[in-house]
Order: structure tokens, then C-alpha cells, then sequence
């Protein structure tokens, strides 16, 4: 795509269509001239299939994932006779569920995005076709189209305005569903096209519009109208976007520039780019070992035949002839590999997938509905907007925050002001008493009965007659965006494009300086209560480059002044140096605002020579039509004209913090994350809402902030920062130095084991050169020492920077949250992304992976949601691998023992249905609903957080416990039913050791083991689990019984071999008691392990589980004491004191508040320095891996 800034100065008559477009050419009423580009019609698609192309084009996706394209390899080996000992359905079987279960949810997708498609496509819009109005759907609507749109109705495509039944070609336009703003935006058709009102003039109509290709900025429009050997420059104010509502406009014609695909709402709805969770990661690295352990069985076994056939089989071969075609021992063992492989292909699970992506759903589904984070005054449930980064929630270190919206309401309120030097607002008189009443503006029957204003002497100043008073108010009354719309006689309604106009706007209407309307050419203002127009000569827009706005307007007397309201860094090097004495009072008063957390701004003004501003007027002209660089010139004419204006005053704007918010921070940083905000804010007002939220406290050590303009000043800045920390940590405790503990740890950052708390605070343009990359390893490693860390006065590109920057040097899960569009690069940057949905639009929601309308519910989604998603993925998953291998292990011993003849231990029924019917729902009942501890212990205790952080619950080391786990099962559960049937004998006498039996005691067996150790590993029982499992364990025996059955027998009987086996080895008292003792033998060293575990070095989640029984019957007691009297109490005052522990701790109470301690409250443990200990090693490899030595630097 081309750039606008790069179009040529004059467009090209002629261009040949091809696939990238660099311009657009649009001829109104011409059709066959706009058919030769081949744009694209005004029909959407999202849907992905149809009926026809849905079975080849899903299988064909769904074989794209390694595993399904691996167990499809499977099946096909499995048809090969040669070397198949299973029926082709014990894979096929698996395999055609999996892919039905995801081919069914594609398919219900994209058959909502059809009816979606369909709705949307089938509106009606009316079509200018042979100068007559014509109804039409929206999928037949082409570019050049010219289009007639009623007040209330979408618009059907990206139209040029042409005109309007408004006066000035105006049409009042909603854009919430582009960037959910609510508030009415104004767009204006071009004066050469606004008296095009008639169809019969517009049927005439065939201008040529040159703009630039389709692209998904919202912002901007460049182009060019070409009539009647004229040309005319179009901008984004003259065009109405598809996905818009016209407002109270009764009528509006457009001319189709954009359709379909090409508008930018759909430009805009391209794929977000797909995050994967460190554990999906590990898991498909884990796979692959797991299909390499798999290879290696297979070549033992395969080796084992060669030399069995070689050297034994060699005997038998008069009864035992080789298979048709295998001529040598090597070539029976090459066969015998593959036939391993088929056998042994359960160690990796087709279930495996699928059962994640079903736990995955559920967990979302929980947030979903969680009624604790619905806010019930916005209407707004918590939502996961992803289902894929679940179990991440519970890994979190770093969280990156906007300030305005999310920390704060983003409501503002005019608070105070500083006008020629004084300074208005305070709630508190001159002798320091409060105000007992706001100021009456009851003398003003416009004014806003909600605003309040406690300082009387700003209302006096305005009834006296101060002119400076009267120009400050009068500049906010005029220099804004805002639309005035009068609902009744004298109740006026304001919808402004930022709370903060809002807010200004009032203010001035409050105090007697009241805007009333605007059409494109005037501002109507009643000063007090005198109706006063002004000519709008030009409006120079904010945005986040400029950091301020002007207008130009020209008084009822003739004068021509400038109106300037913007941030204090960008107006005060813009002022006239004529009174620098009221340019510091000023600064002062700014200063001290922002150190009360407000919001502040600059205003100056600005009076222009008649000359002058023609002159400047005709230059704007021409850049405004300009092809080329039509933004530059434009900024360049607009930082001209606002030069030496002179200083009016200030305005302070408070945006109150949100509920909940400081205890938030505080439980957060208990769990130890690092809270970072990044805000456009001046470094004061930040400070202070960080001190307002309990980020930066006053025990701290120190606050360091650096300011630098240049590089070398940064890097000082943050060289000093360092010494100073290096300096408070040189003795860390126990008697050993500083560099004996670094040493010891082999700590490659000298600032991993400070102490002390500190916080770092830098400006935006610090931030620049902290960022560039001779210096973002030392801002890093300063940084991330800190415990609070505040970036102001930075761009959105910052914002992405800074947390691309830790993701890139620090092993650490991070999450962005924000509310604007201004965090849309952060929060898609970001591991996690959370959009709030406040005040600012929809955009930072529709970017996100969660979204909810408070801050205060993170705490809730990361503790209680994120930890116990983490939680039971973990569990799941080291489940899954163990009951898998002590499951297909047993083959493997097998083979030992029938001659590596790749004959199995299970009948094929049992091989289908172990994965998918007899262990699969306990597991998934497990994965959805387990809980180590109750939600109020997750947000009671914030240290339970950190094993996430760690990765200690699931990690290589946890994964090859499971699979050692699951291989001790499978020795004991085909070595014990082997030696017991060696010598036993049934109730008649007769030998008991069958293969048949063998088969039935190894499988009823391993069902009970595997069932009873979930029941071990469950920690939160429920009724679904005590019906999964136990139904899971009658369901085997059913069907056991049924595939063993008479019935079965005379219907298959090539099929079911079995008959009649179940019924005869189950009825034996020595199968059960082998089956009994393989299962003690099994479960009982784990749960002595565990006995073991819990009782010498308890996990904190142990110790909180205890504390609560604890505290249950310290309760239970009390009520028991109460009952039975005053010499009871006595009697049994040391009913705790039996064994030492946490009672005294309990009673206190200390351990049940949230404090700074938490979980350190409790007597030491040695789970709590195994994971400082492992944190810190692991801070350790992260530095080693990601930084060079600061060792070198400081």
C-alpha cells in the first residue's frame, strides 16, 4: 500500500489494474468505466466454508496439526496386514471422534458468521440508477454507486458526502461501532457538491474522485475531486464510513468510494495475531521427546524380534511358519518396528488436544459468568475474548497499566484554575476552614445543575468584570470539538469527543459563558446572557503529536484571534518570553495541581493582522489540496501560526481513582507482580496517582526519577540510580556481604538481591533514549530492581516498546491492561491483554483477550481465575501422561515375553475405548472444577500465586515424575498379575494362567488404579466428579461383561473372542486378590510420599488448607465452650495447646487480614525458601540468557 504522503503531484490518466493497488479511481454515475478496475461489490464474507467446500477444506486444516496428521499415519500403517496386530478401528475410532468434535464446532461457527453474512448483506439501501431511487440490497451496491441514506439507518459502504438536508452540507454521524465512541461526530460534503440535493441534478453528477487504496486508517482520507475542470481536496471529514449511523440528519447522499472488503471497517477486522501459553510451548516440546522415547521402544522391540526369530524362532518355524513375504530375522524385526509403533501410540494421546481445548473452554465459560466481576451499574460482564491463554492468567510478573480509564474513572470534573496569575478552587477558605456550600449558580438558568465549584471568588471575578476571567472562559467556550444539542427550552446536552472537553465545555457554561451551537462557519456563544456569533475561520485539531488544539475565530467587532488549549511542556515554548514572571506563577500553580493528582492544561491566545491571516489562509489552502505530503504541510502551517501567543492561565481537571483500586494494587504486589503504568500524563499528576493507589508509598527507600534530555544524562541518571541501590544493599543479611551472596548465587546482575523497596520514574523523552539499544539492557535491569515503575509522558508507541522490551529480556508472563485506543499497541504487544470497558470507546475491548469495566476485578481474574486455571491444566496434564504410560507400558514389558511378536496385552475394544470412555471424563472433571484452596483463600493469600510464576506445578522435571510414575505402574501391574498366574490355580483345580484372564486382570486392574489415583489427585470434590469417576469404573464393567457376553458372541463371532471370560476369571477370589494387591502396591507409595511431603516440606497452599481446618474447629469449639458454661471454658482453655502449630498465630488474627506479610506471617517453613531460592535461580538464568553482566556496567 502506498502511503498518502508519497502520491504523486499530479494522478495518472491511466493505470493498468493489478493485484496491489496504489490509487483509486472512482467516476460517479459510470459504471462500465468503474468495471474495467474489477473493485470489489459491497458483499461481506467472513464465513470461511460452504457445504461443498466444508469436508475437504476442514480435514484439510485439521491435518495441518502435527498430531492428527501423525495418528492418520497410524491408521494407514494399521490397514498394512503385515505388521497390524490391532483392527483398524482402535485408531480409527479416536481418530474420527476428535475430528468430528472439531469439524461440529467449525462448522456451528461459521454457520453463525453465514447468518451474520446474510443479515448483513440482505439490508436494503436505496441506489441512484437512471436518475431514479431504487431499493436495493446491500450486496449489489458497486463503487461509483450513488447512495441515499435516511436519519437512523447504517452506512452501507465508505462514501464521499455529497450532500445533505442539513444546512452547510453537514450530516451528524455515530461511529460506535467503529471505535465504540457514542458521541456524534460531525462530517461536512464539499461546498461544490452541497446543492446536489436533487436526484435529478446528482443523476448529472460524474465527477472523478483520485484518492488512496483501500487501508484501515480510521483517522484519514486523502483525495482529490476532479469537476468541471476543477479539482477539489477531500478529507476524512467529508466521508461517512461503513459501520456508522446517521444522526439527526433527515437525508444524505454519498458517492461509493470503498465497498465490501476494501472499506476500512473490514480492513480493520484482519486476524489478531494468535498468542500460545508457555505451556502449549512445553507441551509440543514434551510430544516430541515423548514420540522419540516412542521410536526408541520401538527399535529395542524391533531388535529383540530379530534376535528371538534368529536364535529361537528359528525352531518353530514347522508350526510357526514366518508371515508371506518375510524371508530373513532382520526383515521380521524391521516389521516388528512398525507394528510397535501402531501398539505403542497411545504414550502420545489423539485425547490429548481436544481434552485441553474442552478444560480451556470451561475455564472461559467461568469467567464469563462470574457475577463478582460484573459491574451491575454499567451493565458490563467479565469476558474472555480468547480461550487459548487461560492457565497463563495463573504465570503473571509483570503488568503493564494505562493511568486515565483504568486506574482512574475517566470522569472528569473541573477542580481548580489558574487565571493572570491567581489561583481558584479551593475548597478550604483563607483560615483553612472547608466551604460549608458550593458556588450558587442558581443566577444562570443555562447552567448545569450537576457541576459544582466550592471557590466563590472565581464567580465574583466573572461578575466584576475581569477580563482576563472573561477571556479564559470565552476561549473555553470556543476552542473545542464539541456538539450542543438543546433537548428541551433551556436543557442543553453536550457530546464531546473527550471527557476532559466535556468538562472544560461545562465549566464555562456554568460560569456564564454558554455554547449553544455551531455550524461549520460560526460558533454561537451566549456571554453572560448575551447571544454572540463567531466566525469559525479555521479549527487546528488535536492529536498526539501536537498535544494541543486551536481555533481561529473572528469577533462581532472584526477582530481575528487564536485560541490555544494544550499540555504545559508543548504551549510554554510557544509563549511570548514579554512576562516571564506570570509564565513561573503560572507553572507553579501547575505544578502544584498535578501534585494533587489533576489533570492540567495550558491556555494562550493570539491576535492576527488581518494580512497576515489571508495570506496564511491561502497557504492552508494549497496544502489542503495537496496530493503530496498533504500532513506535513499542514503541521508545518499550524506550529507557524502558533508562535508568541501570550499566557492566559491554566486548568486543572480531576479524574477520580477507581473503587478499589489501591487495595488491588496491594494484594498484586503481595503475589509478587510488578505493576508498571505507563501514561501520557505530566510527571506530577502520575506521582500522585501513584501514591494514591499505594504504588509508591513514603517507606520507601527512594523514589528515583529521571528526566534527562539528552543520552549521556539518561545513562548518568540511571548510573546513579544503580549506585545507590548497590550502596543500601551491601550487607544482605546472615552476616555475609553483598559480594559473598552474589557470588554464592551466581548472580550475573549485581541488582538481583538488593534490599530496600525503591521506584523509578522517567519521562517520555528519557524514555526515547532509555529505549535505544546501547541502553535498554541497563534501563531494564534498573527497572526491574524497582518495585514500582512509572513511565509519563509517553506515546502509544512507547507503551508497546517498554513491554516488548521485557518480554525480550526477562523470561516473565506479562499483561498489559488498558481502556483507550491509545493502548492498543500495548495490550496486543503483551503476553495478556485486558481492555477495560470505560469511558474511551470500544477499542482497547476489541483488542483484548479479556475485558471487564473495572480495574479492582484483575484481582479477582488473576488470583482466583488465573491460579486456578493454572492449577488444574497442571494437574491434567501430569495426570494424563502418567495414566497414558502405566497404560501402554505394559505392552512394552510384554514383549519381553511373547517372543517381541507386537502381540498385545488388551483386548483392541479395551485399547479403543481406555482413552475415550474409561478415563477421559474423570480427568475432564478434574481439569474444570478442582480447587487446592476456596476463592477467599486465593485473594486472602497472595503468595499462593507464585508457583505459577515459578512453573512448579508443570514443568520437565514434574513431567518425568509422572512419566516415572507411570512406568513403576505398568512393572508392578504386568509383573504381579505375571507372577501370580505363574503357580495359581482356579477353584476346580484347573491352571488359571490364560492369556484371556491375564488380559482381563491387567485391564481391570490398571482402571482401578488409575481411577483411585484421580481420586488422589483431586483436591475439590464435587457431585459431577463422584459420578465421573465411579461411573467411569461401573461403565468398564458394564461394558466388560457386555463385549464378554454370550449375546455378542453369536452375533460377531470373529469379532468378540472373548465369550464368557469376564464372568469366569472375575469370579475367581485370587484374581481379586491380585488385583487388590497390585493396586495397594501401586497407590500406597504415593500416598506416603505425600503423607511424607505434606508433613516435612508442605506446599503454602497446604499450610492455608490447615490453617482453615484449623480455624473450623477453633470455631466449632468456641460454639461447644459457649453452650456449656463459664466452668467449661475454663476447664478446657488448652484444648489447642496439645500440639504446637498455628493457634496463637490464628487467634491474633494476623494471618486472616490482608497485610504486608501475608503468608510470611506464618513460622518458617522450608517451602518458602525452596521457592525464593528457585526464584532467584531462575532470575539468574534469565539474566545470564537475556543481558550482559551489569557487574560490568555500574
Amino acid at each position: 500500500m502506498t502511503v498518502p504522503r508519497e502520491m504523486p503531484e499530479k494522478w495518472p490518466r491511466v493505470r493498468d489494474p493489478g493485484p496491489a493497488e496504489e490509487e483509486r479511481r472512482v467516476r460517479a454515475n459510470a459504471p462500465e468505466y468503474n468495471e474495467k478496475f474489477q473493485y470489489a461489490n459491497n458483499c461481506i464474507k467472513t464465513s470461511k466454508y460452504n457445504i461443498i467446500t466444508f469436508l475437504p477444506i476442514n480435514l484439510f486444516e485439521q491435518f495441518q496439526e502435527v498430531a492428527n496428521t501423525y495418528f492418520l499415519f497410524l491408521l494407514i500403517l494399521q490397514l498394512i496386514p503385515q505388521i497390524s496386530s490391532l483392527s483398524w478401528f482402535t485408531t480409527m475410532v479416536p481418530l474420527v471422534l476428535v475430528l468430528t468434535i472439531t469439524a461440529v464446532k467449525d462448522a456451528t461457527d461459521d454457520y453463525f458468521r453465514h447468518k451474520s453474512d446474510n443479515q448483513v448483506n440482505n439490508r436494503q439501501s436505496q441506489v441512484l440508477i437512471g436518475g431514479v431511487l431504487q431499493q436495493e440490497q446491500w450486496m449489489n451496491v458497486h463503487v461509483g454507486d450513488i447512495i441515499k441514506l435516511e436519519n437512523n439507518q447504517f452506512v452501507v459502504a465508505d462514501l464521499l458526502l455529497l450532500s445533505t438536508s442539513e444546512p452547510h452540507g453537514l450530516c451528524y454521524i455515530e461511529t460506535a461501532e467503529l471505535d465504540g465512541e457514542t458521541n456524534l461526530k460531525v462530517r461536512q460534503a464539499n461546498p461544490v457538491t452541497s446543492e446536489l440535493g436533487d436526484t435529478s441534478k446528482l443523476a448529472l453528477f460524474d465527477g472523478e474522485v483520485i484518492c488512496e487504496p483501500p487501508n484501515n486508517k480510521l483517522d484519514k482520507f486523502v483525495g482529490t475531486l476532479y469537476w468541471k475542470e476543477n479539482k477539489y481536496p477531500l478529507s476524512n471529514q467529508n466521508m461517512l464510513l461503513r459501520g456508522c449511523v446517521v444522526r439527526n440528519t433527515e437525508w444524505c447522499f454519498g458517492l461509493v468510494l470503498f465497498a465490501g472488503p476494501d472499506t476500512k471497517l473490514m480492513q480493520n477486522s484482519g486476524r489478531t495475531k494468535f498468542k500460545r501459553t508457555s505451556i502449549d510451548r512445553l507441551m509440543n516440546t514434551l510430544v516430541l521427546w515423548i514420540f522419540g522415547f516412542l521410536v526408541c521402544m520401538g527399535v529395542i522391540l524391533a531388535i529383540g524380534n530379530a534376535i528371538w526369530e534368529h536364535e529361537v524362532g528359528i525352531c518353530f518355524q514347522i508350526y510357526l511358519p514366518w508371515d508371506e513375504g518375510v524371508h530373513s530375522a532382520f526383515f521380521s524385526g524391521f516389521l516388528s518396528f512398525w507394528s510397535y509403533i501402531i501398539i505403542l501410540n497411545t504414550v502420545v494421546p489423539i485425547s490429548l488436544y481436544v481434552s485441553v481445548e474442552v478444560i480451556r473452554l470451561g475455564h472461559s465459560y467461568f469467567i464469563n459468568w462470574d457475577k463478582k466481576m460484573y459491574c451491575a451499574k454499567c451493565q458490563t460482564p467479565a469476558e474472555a475474548r480468547t480461550t487459548t491463554l487461560n492457565e497463563e492468567l495463573g504465570q503473571v510478573e509483570y503488568i503493564f497499566s494505562d493511568k486515565t480509564g483504568t486506574l482512574t474513572q475517566n470522569i472528569m470534573v473541573f477542580s481548580k484554575c489558574s487565571v493572570n496569575g491567581h489561583s481558584y478552587g479551593d475548597i478550604q477558605d483563607v483560615l483553612g476552614h472547608k466551604r460549608p456550600k458550593p458556588v450558587d449558580f442558581s443566577f444562570n438558568p443555562l447552567a448545569d445543575p450537576r457541576f459544582q465549584f466550592w471557590d466563590p471568588s472565581l464567580l465574583e471575578a466573572v461578575t466584576l468584570g475581569d477580563p482576563h476571567v472573561h477571556e479564559f472562559f470565552r476561549l473555553l467556550s470556543l476552542c473545542h470539538t464539541v456538539m450542543s444539542e438543546e433537548e428541551s427550552q433551556g436543557h442543553l446536552y453536550y457530546k464531546a469527543q473527550s471527557p476532559d472537553e466535556g468538562a472544560l465545555v461545562t465549566a464555562a457554561r456554568n460560569f456564564g459563558f454558554v455554547f449553544r451551537s455551531r455550524t461549520p462557519k460560526t460558533i454561537t456563544v451566549h456571554e453572560l446572557g448575551r447571544a454572540i456569533t463567531y466566525q469559525l475561520l479555521a479549527i487546528l485539531d488535536f492529536n498526539n503529536i501536537r498535544k494541543r488544539m486551536s481555533v481561529i475565530v473572528r469577533g462581532p467587532e472584526g477582530r481575528i484571534r487564536l485560541y490555544c488549549k494544550g499540555a504545559d511542556t508543548i504551549l510554554l515554548e510557544r509563549l511570548q518570553p514579554l512576562n516571564p514572571d506570570l509564565t513561573n506563577i503560572t507553572t507553579d500553580h501547575l505544578n502544584e495541581y498535578a501534585g494533587e493528582g489533576l489533570r492540567t492544561l495550558l491556555l494562550a491566545y493570539k491576535d492576527l493582522e488581518e494580512g497576515y491571516y489571508e495570506d496564511w489562509a491561502e497557504r492552508l489552502q494549497r496544502a489542503s489540496g495537496a496530493p503530496e505530503a498533504r500532513e506535513d504541510r499542514l503541521a508545518r502551517l499550524y506550529d507557524e501560526v502558533e508562535q508568541d501567543m501570550m499566557l492566559l492561565g491554566g486548568t486543572a481537571i480531576e479524574d477520580k481513582l477507581q473503587q478499589g483500586v489501591p487495595e488491588t494494587i496491594a494484594i498484586l504486589t503481595l503475589a509478587n507482580i510488578k505493576i508498571w503504568v505507563l501514561t501520557g500524563d505530566k510527571q506530577e499528576t502520575a506521582v500522585n496517582i501513584g501514591y494514591s493507589c499505594k504504588m509508591l508509598t513514603d517507606d520507601m527507600t527512594e523514589v528515583f526519577v529521571v528526566t534527562g534530555h539528552t543520552v549521556l544524562e539518561v545513562r548518568e541518571e540511571l548510573r546513579k540510580a544503580r549506585e545507590k541501590m548497590m550502596h543500601g544493599s551491601r550487607s544482605v543479611g546472615n552476616g555475609f556481604s553483598y559480594q559473598e551472596k552474589l557470588s554464592s548465587s551466581k548472580l550475573t546482575s549485581v541488582l538481583e538481591a538488593i534490599a530496600g523497596e525503591y521506584a523509578l520514574v522517567i519521562n517520555g523523552h528519557s524514555l526515547a533514549h532509555a529505549l535505544e539499544a546501547d541502553m535498554e539492557v541497563e534501563f531494564l535491569e534498573t527497572a526491574c530492581a524497582c518495585k514500582a515503575v512509572i513511565c509519563c509522558r509517553v506515546t502509544p508507541l512507547q507503551k508497546a516498546q517498554v513491554v516488548e522490551l521485557v518480554k525480550k529480556y526477562k523470561k516473565a508472563v506479562t499483561l498489559a491492561i488498558g481502556d483507550g485506543a491509545n493502548d492498543v499497541s500495548m495490550i496486543k504487544t503483551a503476553h495478556i491483554g485486558v481492555g477495560i470497558s470505560g469511558q474511551e470507546g470500544i477499542q482497547a475491548v476489541l483488542a483484548s483477550d479479556y475485558s471487564f469495566s473495572q480495574f479492582k476485578f484483575l484481582q479477582r481474574l488473576l488470583l482466583v481465575h488465573g491460579r486456578w486455571s493454572y492449577l488444574r491444566m497442571c494437574k491434567f496434564l501430569c495426570y494424563f501422561f502418567y495414566k497414558n504410560f502405566a497404560f501402554t507400558m505394559v505392552h512394552f514389558w510384554f514383549g519381553f515375553f511373547c517372543g517381541f511378536s507386537a502381540q498385545t496385552v488388551y483386548d483392541q475394544y479395551f485399547i479403543t475405548l481406555y482413552n475415550i470412555v474409561y478415563t477421559s471424563l474423570p480427568v475432564l472433571a478434574m481439569g474444570v472444577f478442582d480447587q487446592d484452596v476456596p476463592e477467599q483463600r486465593s485473594m486472602e493469600y497472595p503468595k499462593l500465586y507464585e508457583p505459577g510464576q515459578l512453573n512448579l506445578l508443570f514443568n520437565k522435571r514434574e513431567f518425568f515424575i509422572c512419566i516415572a510414575q507411570g512406568i513403576y505402574t505398568s512393572v508392578l501391574m504386568f509383573f504381579i498379575p505375571y507372577g501370580v498366574f505363574a503357580d495359581a490355580t482356579r477353584d476346580d483345580g484347573a491352571q488359571l494362567a490364560d492369556y484371556q484372564s491375564f488380559a482381563v486382570t491387567v485391564a481391570t486392574s490398571l482402571v482401578i488404579v488409575v481411577s483411585l489415583q484421580i481420586g488422589l489427585d483431586t483436591g475439590f470434590w464435587t457431585a459431577i466428579n463422584h459420578f465421573f469417576i465411579w461411573g467411569s469404573l461401573a461403565t468398564y464393567f458394564a461394558i466388560l461383561f457386555a463385549m464378554h457376553s454370550d449375546g455378542l458372541f453369536q452375533m460377531f463371532p470373529n469379532q468378540f473372542r472373548f465369550v464368557g471370560n469376564a464372568q469366569n476369571t472375575l469370579a475367581q477370589p485370587t484374581v481379586w486378590l491380585t488385583i487388590a494387591l497390585t493396586t495397594v502396591v501401586c497407590i500406597m507409595p504415593v500416598v506416603a510420599f505425600r503423607f511424607l511431603k505434606l508433613d516435612l516440606k508442605p506446599e503454602l497452599s497446604d499450610t492455608v488448607r490447615y490453617t482453615q481446618r484449623v480455624r473450623k474447629k477453633q470455631k466449632a469449639q468456641h460454639r461447644y465452650m459457649r453452650r456449656r458454661g463459664r466452668s467449661s471454658l475454663r476447664r478446657s482453655g488448652y484444648a489447642f495447646s496439645h500440639q504446637e502449630g498455628f493457634g496463637e498465630l490464628i487467634m491474633s488474627g494476623k494471618n486472616m487480614r490482608l497485610s504486608s506479610l501475608a503468608l510470611y506471617s506464618f513460622p518458617p517453613r522450608p517451602s518458602v525458601g525452596w521457592i525464593e531460592t528457585l526464584r532467584k535461580k531462575r532470575g539468574s538464568d534469565a539474566s545470564t540468557a537475556g543481558s550482559p553482566s551489569a557487574a560490568d556496567k555500574v
